[in-house]
């Protein structure tokens, strides 16, 4: 009874879609691509209060993957606004990466205001095809909120790994799909559709976990947790990291 109601209330919200659909058919979605940025720079401020603690669990341990030197190379994949600058240790070398030209003004904003990094630019790559970077070349990836809205996941972790060095690491915070036993499953099943066009191509329904069991690092350290007082269907996170 509630997987028939499940593809029926996704069907009408599929309905709903249709003339965004046609947008992006057309064309028409360029001025949106233009204000996701703006948008998602207002939100990071919200949602970093939110998942502080958590943030800082995640990152307190990334400066063990420096050289022998002491230099750490970070690459960010989906940097977006700089989001996470604030959390990586002080000098440490951080290139940044986005499919989105549009985020770099806002981007260069949080570079003004963390100056206890190092900028190596600023590529605008996909992410599932980074060639200007080279192989082995960065002691840590790090990746938040980007998975879900990727084209190909098992991609973007074969590149991570193409690009990092021997016993380097991956770092991930990701919202994902909720048990199908609950009501958030049952909303991001339902409003699945909708939510891919307001949030640039963001899916709430994926299981993000098995790409990274399955992607061939040498270990998985991952968590999953309930974000604090962030909307309901984007609640349920994992997050963590693997080691070439």
């Amino acid at each position: 009874m509630t997987s028939c109601l499940i593809k029926v209330c996704r069907l009408f919200c599929l309905t709903l879609t249709l003339p965004l659909k046609l947008m992006e058919i057309l064309g028409l979605c360029g001025v949106y691509k233009r204000l996701f940025p703006l948008l998602a720079y207002n939100i990071t401020f919200s949602y970093n209060d939110k998942v502080h603690k958590m943030k800082r669990e995640l990152f307190r341990n990334v400066g063990k993957f420096a050289d022998a030197d002491g230099t750490l190379r970070l690459l960010e994949i989906g940097c977006g606004s700089g989001a996470n600058f604030k959390f990586y240790p002080y000098g440490c070398t951080v290139i940044c990466t986005d499919h989105n030209p549009h985020f770099e003004k806002y981007l260069r904003m949080s570079m003004d205001a963390n100056k206890h990094l190092t900028y190596d630019g600023f590529l605008v790559v996909s992410a599932e095809d980074m060639e200007e970077v080279k192989d082995e070349s960065v002691d840590v990836v790090v990746c938040t909120l980007v998975l879900c809205s990727v084209t190909d996941v098992k991609l973007v972790l074969q590149e991570a790994r193409r690009v990092l060095k021997t016993g380097g690491a991956f770092y991930f915070m990701e919202h994902v799909v909720s048990d199908p036993s609950s009501w958030i499953y049952f909303f991001q099943y339902v409003f699945d559709p909708l939510w891919y066009y307001l949030g640039d191509g963001c899916t709430i329904t994926r299981a993000t976990w098995k790409d990274l069991e399955a992607a061939g690092f040498a270990e998985l350290h991952i968590k999953y947790f309930e974000a604090p007082e962030v909307t309901l269907m984007i609640r349920p996170h994992i997050m963590g990291y693997s080691i070439k």
